[in-house]
């Protein structure tokens, strides 16, 4: 999911590929960006390709 949120994949592109419900996709983004401290997308992808997450 982060590599997903990270690389750009819009809310229903993810649902759809994890076979989830963009509602779940939307909780799920919430809960990491909350146990990561980070407010936005880019901030996920930023530390995402600093840690090698994302090629």
């Amino acid at each position: 999911m982060l590599k997903l949120l990270a690389s750009g994949e819009r809310i229903v592109r993810i649902a759809q590929i994890l076979h989830l419900s963009p509602s779940t996709v939307t909780t799920y983004r919430a809960r990491i960006l909350e146990k990561t401290g980070m407010d936005s997308n880019a901030k996920l992808a930023r530390y995402a390709l600093e840690n090698g997450l994302l090629t």
